[in-house]
């Protein structure tokens, strides 16, 4: 067999099991606190990969006051976090779903380190994304998983999903040296060294027999590695078909794999951990724009809404925050192909962002999630920003990373200028000439652009006044290291478009991970977590890695109620 070739898939049988987890990626936390609290388990997986979108993510999760944080000294305490989910959340999510996430957070960190060979670190400076609410913490509450070596995946290795950037050459990259990799050509003090570090892991390790990853390729490895030492069984390309019930108690499901159907009895219960419904269309465009461009997600093929569809027909669960995603501004997708992904670019001083006006319309540094709600705000509104495009000069090209791949001074591609993705000019005039903007407008938006933030000021969106603006932005720029005019041409238009990380609306749950009718009555034997279920922060996005968060806590918390119920 191939070194990534996926496996032979484990045939599926009508079985008994304590818990039945469907989706393999932060249901994983699920299944491995089961197997510890001595429950059988079983794990079905849609698709022929292991990892969901968590394999395809950044791998952060935002865990307040665990006991990474506390080891290293962040400051962090209970009572800081309940003040800041709070005011983040507000009204928007149960506070009893939020305060359960907390009280459960550190027993979750606790669980993965015994369960499985990660090994975790605090991504210091990784501000919260609302730092100056009550209780929000500049210094920031995200942690990574260390690169981890997937060669002890051994034969199950080619089950493991893909990551959405593929680096040159190995090198596992962190989210925090990545911060420092893209500044390599202003900051090569702090870059180089990484660099350097990375490609000897990657290179060194290959040598050796071993294949180090990092971000969610680490952190879906990791959780694997755990699930395969325990000895949970996970069925790939079995699609969850009915629930089945006795009474008001789910008992079981029906699943589907290679064209037969199988019946997995479930003493303890069901978590359907199965994501959103991120590439089915005709919700997304029931629930949340009919302007949504197709299949632009980047969550993983598999997530489109089964489980929360089955859970409304099986049981009338109910449904909450539907017009709700964890969205993320991407570089616009080529024909046939995907959106970019964009990590640091918004940010960065000697760019803006403009619309169909040719003019500015938001803090580009602002985090992802409110800046597609932004964008959303605008279309129901009557005022919808029809296109976007991110604007730069030639040092801002010559200094930093874009999108994912292109290092600095590295010409922007061909390709992107035969699809109509990208425009240069000499001068602004002949810029807005090129995308089609009103040439007056647009030339009025780059001067005054160029004339605040020669002054370091951004008196129409606060740029760079937010810890988190500073993250992503530039040290070696003052007064604003989110600031600097587009000075030096040839200048460069990129076209931008609303691509997201997954929904984050779904079935209601409460803050045991139960599953709840429309009425608001418990469903027995049911649980719901990560994009499955509704977001448990509501219609707010606290900090990096808060979507993973939620979902290994919520997979911790529901196991721990499943088996404390009768079998």
């Amino acid at each position: 067999m191939g070194k990534h070739e996926v496996p032979a898939v484990t045939p599926a049988r009508d079985i008994t099991v304590d818990l039945l987890v469907v989706g393999a990626g932060t249901g994983m936390a699920a299944a491995l606190t089961a197997n510890e609290k001595g429950l059988s388990t079983l794990i079905v997986e849609k698709t022929k990969y292991v990892g969901g979108s968590t394999a395809r993510s950044g791998g952060a999760f935002w865990i307040p006051d665990n006991p990474i944080l506390r080891e290293a000294g962040a400051g962090d305490s209970a009572e800081k976090a309940k003040t800041y989910v709070q005011a983040v959340v507000g009204d928007s999510a149960p506070a009893a779903r939020g305060q359960a996430f907390l009280d459960h957070g550190a027993a979750t960190v606790d669980l993965l380190s015994r369960t499985t060979p990660m090994k975790f670190f605090w991504a210091e400076g990784y501000s919260d994304y609302h730092p100056e609410l009550p209780g929000g913490s500049a210094a920031g509450r995200t942690c990574e998983c260390r690169p981890f070596n997937a060669s002890v995946l051994k034969g199950e290795r080619g089950r493991l999903r893909p990551g959405v950037m593929e680096a040159p050459v190995p090198m596992p990259t962190t989210g925090a040296d990545y911060k420092w990799m893209n500044l390599v050509a202003k900051v090569p003090t702090k870059g180089i060294p990484r660099i350097l570090k990375r490609v000897a892991q990657g290179i060194g390790g290959l040598l050796v027999g071993r294949e180090y990853m990092a971000g969610g390729q680490a952190l879906a490895a990791g959780m694997f590695a755990g699930v395969l030492r325990a000895g949970i069984p996970v069925w790939t390309e079995t699609s969850l078909v009915r629930l089945v019930t006795e009474g008001d108690k789910v008992t079981g499901a029906v699943v589907e794999q290679g064209g037969r159907e199988f019946t997995v009895t479930a003493t303890r219960g069901v978590v359907l951990a199965a994501g959103g419904f991120d590439h089915d269309m005709d919700m997304r465009h029931k629930f949340q724009s009919e302007n949504l461009v197709d299949h632009e997600s980047l969550g993983a093929e598999g997530n489109t809404g089964d489980a929360i569809k089955i859970a409304q027909q099986g049981v009338d669960a109910g449904i909450t925050l539907m017009d709700q995603t964890w969205w993320f501004p991407a570089i616009a997708a080529l024909p046939g192909g995907t959106p970019s992904v964009m990590l640091a670019e918004r940010a960065l001083p000697g760019s803006f962002i403009v619309d169909q006006t040719g003019k500015r319309f938001v803090n580009e540094a602002k985090d992802y999630m409110s800046f597609g709600q932004l964008v959303l705000d605008r279309e129901r509104a009557g005022d919808p920003i029809e296109s976007m495009w991110i604007v730069f000069d030639q040092t801002y090209r010559n200094s930093y990373i874009m999108a994912g791949s292109l290092f600095p001074r590295q010409p922007l591609p061909q390709a992107w200028y035969d699809a109509g993705i990208a425009h240069r000019a000499d001068n602004p005039a002949e810029l807005a000439r090129a995308i089609g903007l009103p040439e007056g407008a647009f030339v009025d938006t780059f001067r005054q652009f160029n004339v605040n933030a020669a002054a370091g000021t951004d008196p129409d969106f606060q740029r760079g006044a937010s810890a988190y603006d500073r993250y992503y932005g530039d040290p070696t720029v003052s007064p604003n290291p989110n600031l600097r005019p587009l000075e030096n041409g040839p200048y460069f238009a990129v076209k931008m478009t609303l691509s997201d990380l997954g929904t984050c609306g779904g079935v209601q749950a409460d803050e045991r991970g139960r599953v709840l009718r429309e009425d608001g009555s418990a469903v027995a034997g049911l649980y719901a977590i990560g994009n499955t279920a509704g977001n448990a922060f509501g219609k707010v996005y606290p900090g990096a890695g808060a979507t993973i968060g939620q979902g290994l806590v919520y997979g911790y918390i529901a196991a721990l109620d499943a088996a404390q119920q009768a079998g």
